[in-house]
């Protein structure tokens, strides 16, 4: 088993002690007693990040959160260690741009970049950028787009390249990124297979239970060797790790506790709308009840009940969620990118009970340089 690898979620759309909404057609801004998305507050949470041991920090994007690129780089600057998995869409920018920034990013941070390619949101959405694709024409994008990107960054002479969305001529940078930066994608559609075995490094994928999510391993394992290709595996889920597991559970039922049924009635009908084959699969795991949540031991779905994208928690004692994350490991996941609510306690309560425990059973790499040591005995 290979040494497993976590990154933190950066709330660049804003944090709560509550569930806060935000993609795939998800109604935004529900939360009442919120922490907007000030510098001032996110630099708390990356600083919280880097201290307790985790790589890199995600954002998310979109119309309901901050700017990607911006936000990040100027947060790298209160930060000394800690990488950025940076979230955008191919449709917003040329492929030459984006590999430029990418370039212009690792020379200021001194090569703290990864890339969370998402090929696009709902639809309504995407037109609000002035994107017109449909779902698969953003797909057929996304593959030139990544083309392009990768030729760029091998360097060598200015190319041409003419595809059926995005055409370059005489292309090529002045400087390369040091080092490269890592392709991070993930869909559950085939067209997202398809890109996903050209392009990814790492394939990253929500929070089903442990069998089901396997199964998309050996889907993507599949399809990334017919093209002589081996990514790594990731998995987006939330955490709820406390002393106890009744502690645990306890958070996890006050997340929900005063939330009216409306609401997540309303929340229900506005993903069920979504177009996103993987927003479906969440969807279905709970089937919109309040009833059997955990529908695997230790995986808590009421996350989704509110939220788009990834709607599953880890949920139990420090020894608990450790087991869960070992369970996921031998399914063969190697990458974890976690959050929870609050981003910035979690982010302790994770740090301090949990990574602990998977570094003493041999499941983590080196512990970086600051990160919090656990105390011996």
């Amino acid at each position: 088993m290979s040494a497993l690898r976590f990154h933190w979620f950066l709330p660049t759309g804003g944090d709560s002690r509550g569930i806060v909404s935000g993609g795939h057609g998800a109604e935004v801004g529900f939360t009442a007693a919120g922490r907007p998305p000030e510098l001032s507050y996110l630099r708390q949470v990356t600083q919280a990040a880097e201290t307790n041991g985790f790589e890199a920090v995600l954002t998310p994007t979109g119309l309901w959160c901050q700017d990607s690129w911006l936000m990040t780089s100027a947060l790298a600057q209160h930060t000394e260690r800690l990488k950025f998995l940076v979230a955008f869409r191919p449709g917003s920018l040329t492929p030459t741009l984006g590999a430029q920034m990418a370039e212009t990013f690792q020379n200021v941070t001194g090569g703290r970049l990864a890339l969370n390619i998402v090929t696009g949101g709902e639809p309504a959405e995407q037109r609000a950028f002035g994107d017109f694709l449909d779902k698969t024409g953003r797909y057929e994008r996304t593959g030139e787009f990544l083309d392009i990107l990768s030729r760029l960054w091998d360097g060598g002479e200015p190319f041409d390249y003419r595809g059926r969305h995005l055409s370059v001529e005489g292309a090529k940078l002045a400087h390369l990124p040091e080092p490269r930066p890592e392709i991070y994608f993930g869909g559950s559609s085939a067209p997202a297979g398809d890109v996903a075995a050209r392009h990814s490094d790492v394939y990253l994928t929500w929070g089903e239970p442990p069998a089901q999510a396997h199964e998309k391993i050996e889907w993507i394992r599949g399809l990334a060797a017919e093209q002589g290709r081996r990514p790594r595996f990731g998995i987006r889920l939330h955490t709820i790790s406390r002393d106890t597991s009744a502690e645990a559970w306890a958070v996890a039922e006050r997340l929900l506790r005063d939330v009216p049924e409306e609401l997540i009635a309303r929340q229900q009908r506005a993903l069920g709308a979504s177009e996103s084959t993987g927003q479906r699969r969440m969807l279905d795991l709970h089937g919109g009840g309040t009833s059997d949540l955990e529908i695997h031991p230790g995986l808590w779905a009421g996350v989704g009940l509110l939220r788009g994208g990834a709607g599953t928690s880890l949920v139990g004692s420090h020894e608990e969620v450790a087991a869960l994350i070992e369970e996921y490991a031998e399914a063969g996941f190697e990458e974890f990118v976690l959050s929870g609510y609050p981003c910035l306690e979690e982010a302790y309560w994770f740090g301090e009970g949990v990574r602990p425990l998977l570094e003493r059973k041999g499941l983590l790499g080196t512990q970086p340089e600051g990160a919090l040591v656990p105390a011996a005995g």
